[in-house]
């Protein structure tokens, strides 16, 4: 069976045309219009994005996405609860696609309590409810999607949010570029031989590490971990340079025969020098120790631009990579028995 077969016979959703369909995603969240005059920017000192899994994997990729132009302490929250500092002068963004995620629901209710400026960012659910009773500004996703799958509209809604509140400079033609930018990988990568393709098929029969680097590229490590979890599902592990070469680093000398492991290295021109030389040095001791590996790299114009085109390609890897394993990219049975049964 070729891989199209396989994608007609395992793609029960059609993940294939939302993936190729990803930059009306963006055109969708940037077009779409939501009132937030009942914050006060004014008082803002911090700023929050609470969601777990696909919904808060957009709060990760606003941290490297505008590293350089984001003036406030800012955190993403996986929990029920918030930390203790958050009050009044805190933006928290309740990032939740379903609106029924009940860590989310908590982590919102208490933000209420604390008289936080709030923003929702949902298709409905819970979330939109609370949001309604309290007068909290809320915009409204496109439904339709699995969660991770809707990456690109609650990531730029996310970024359309600080954007209108004025938290960070203009951002709209970068938007435009990366509408750009989605459509002409969408008809490279729905080809049959495609770069993603090849890469997943490297992948076959391995357990994929991926390293990235902290503030610079962390999210895309994270989103290919996550990927290679739901789209393929299969274990994956991500560890941060520098960080990992003072610890994660000395795991690969406990290996004394070939490893079932494969290192994918995100890489970026951007990263201190000081980084370059450590994925150099790194990457010697992981081929000493027995593993291959496979450096990604985007020649995108600015860092925004590669940061969406590494997250993308890792989008297409992961996709083809659930179908040659024989999965159906959709299904999240593990994740659904978990909900039933909390």
């Amino acid at each position: 069976m070729n891989l199209h077969e396989m994608i007609a016979k395992l793609d029960t959703e059609d993940q294939f045309k939302v993936l190729s369909d990803s930059y009306k995603q963006i055109e969708y969240a940037w077009n779409n219009d939501f009132n937030t005059s009942a914050i006060n920017t004014s008082i803002i000192k911090n700023i929050i994005l609470t969601g777990l899994g696909g919904s808060a994997i957009g709060g990760d990729l606003i941290h490297n996405y505008l590293r350089s132009e984001l003036n406030y302490p800012y955190s993403v929250n996986r929990n029920y609860e918030l930390p203790r500092y958050v009050n009044e002068e805190t933006l928290l963004i309740v990032s939740s696609y379903s609106g029924n995620t009940e860590e989310t629901i908590s982590a919102l209710n208490e933000a209420i309590r604390k008289k936080c400026q709030i923003v929702c960012v949902s298709t409905g659910g819970t979330i939109e409810q609370i949001a309604k009773k309290n007068k909290i500004p809320f915009a409204e996703l496109q439904k339709g999607f699995q969660p991770r799958y809707a990456l690109w509209i609650n990531f730029f809604t996310l970024l359309k949010t600080l954007h209108s509140l004025k938290l960070v400079p203009s951002q709209s033609e970068d938007v435009q570029l990366a509408i750009g930018l989605l459509k002409r990988k969408s008809s490279e990568y729905s080809t049959p031989g495609n770069k993603a393709v090849e890469i997943a098929e490297k992948l076959l029969g391995f357990i994929p590490v991926v390293y990235s680097v902290s503030d610079y590229s962390s999210a895309v490590a994270a989103r290919w971990k996550g990927q290679i979890n739901e789209n393929s599902k299969q274990h994956a592990f991500f560890g941060y340079l520098p960080e990992l070469n003072h610890n994660e680093i000395l795991g690969w000398e406990g290996y004394k025969t070939n490893m079932n492991f494969k290192l994918i290295n995100i890489l970026d021109d951007d990263y201190h020098i000081q980084v370059k030389k450590r994925f150099e040095l790194t990457s010697e001791m992981v081929r000493k120790a027995g593993a291959e590996i496979i450096n990604i790299i985007s020649d995108e114009e600015n860092i925004k631009l590669r940061l969406v085109d590494m997250i993308y390609l890792g989008d297409w890897v992961t996709y083809y990579y659930g179908i040659m394993r024989g999965y159906d990219p959709t299904s999240i049975d593990s994740i659904n028995y978990l909900k039933e049964h909390l």
